[in-house]
């Protein structure tokens, strides 16, 4: 009997812990539902620095390498036995043309004559490459050195003057005069000779006598040649101080050198003496 009376005692409090709990559960889905309905879209904002992949990337590979890098360009010399073309245009020691070969062919001919594979242009459909012995290597590298170092560097003003071999006295002075201005402030400048007709000067003696005007500031950058028929360049430049230097000292050698002798014995003719007594 008293167990049927506590029963019925604990009945109306369950119905209520049950209605609570669910008045509550509906509060906090109906707050939820609300917030998904009226909130606004999410927007993600993806990070620049971070590229957006798709798939399967490389592990620890965070450096990004640039398209634009400039290709070095490789020096002029034999590739030995490293060809990564098969098929070549070989060009023999004497400048003539072989034609299309197998790279095993081209290879066996380097060895058969002692020879070197040089790369001369890579970006022709065939590649083209030449037979040459070390000596022709050895001298293609110094005129190519020759060459860039005529060449004026990155802000470099270089200055141009031109005239015929035949040029009058006073109007080469004039122009020495103005070459030694420019080589004042460091330009450097391209000499041209043009050989006149009928003329039998010798340019190479007019470029002496203007680097002999100025001696004392401009030295050759690029000694005279000739570039075509009848014409002959050269290339002055300022002198460094340790040229200059070692030109003082070379001059007051020559001028030690150059006392006559009778002066020296002179010189000397006291001491003697002085030991005779």
């Amino acid at each position: 009997m008293t167990a049927f009376c506590l029963m019925k005692l604990l009945r109306p409090a369950t119905r209520n812990e049950n209605r609570f709990t669910r008045s509550l559960c509906g509060t906090i889905l109906a707050e939820t539902t609300q917030r998904r309905i009226f909130s606004g879209p999410s927007v993600v904002v993806p990070d620049s620095t971070k590229p957006t992949v798709f798939g399967p990337t490389k592990p620890f590979c965070t450096a990004v390498k640039s398209d634009t890098d400039p290709k070095r360009k490789a020096a002029f010399g034999s590739v030995g036995r490293r060809i990564p073309y098969r098929i070549l245009h070989v060009i023999n020691e004497n400048g003539e043309s072989l034609g299309n070969m197998h790279r095993a062919e081209a290879l066996k001919l380097m060895d058969q004559h002692n020879l070197k594979l040089v790369l001369l242009r890579e970006n022709a459909e065939p590649p083209v490459y030449r037979l040459m012995t070390g000596k022709q290597i050895h001298e293609e590298q110094l005129r190519r050195a020759e060459k860039k170092k005529a060449s004026p560097k990155t802000g470099q003003v270089q200055k141009e003057l031109s005239f015929s071999s035949t040029i009058a006295r006073n109007d080469l002075e004039t122009k020495t005069k103005q070459i030694g201005q420019w080589i004042e402030k460091k330009y450097h400048v391209k000499v041209t000779i043009r050989q006149a007709k009928d003329s039998t000067a010798d340019m190479f003696i007019v470029f002496d006598q203007i680097l002999k005007n100025l001696s004392e500031k401009a030295t050759y950058l690029s000694k005279p040649k000739a570039v075509r028929e009848g014409v002959s360049t050269c290339i002055l430049r300022h002198m460094s101080e340790k040229e200059l230097q070692a030109l003082h000292k070379l001059e007051k050698q020559k001028m030690e050198n150059s006392v006559p002798v009778a002066n020296r014995d002179e010189n000397e003719a006291p001491k003697s003496s002085e030991l005779n007594q």
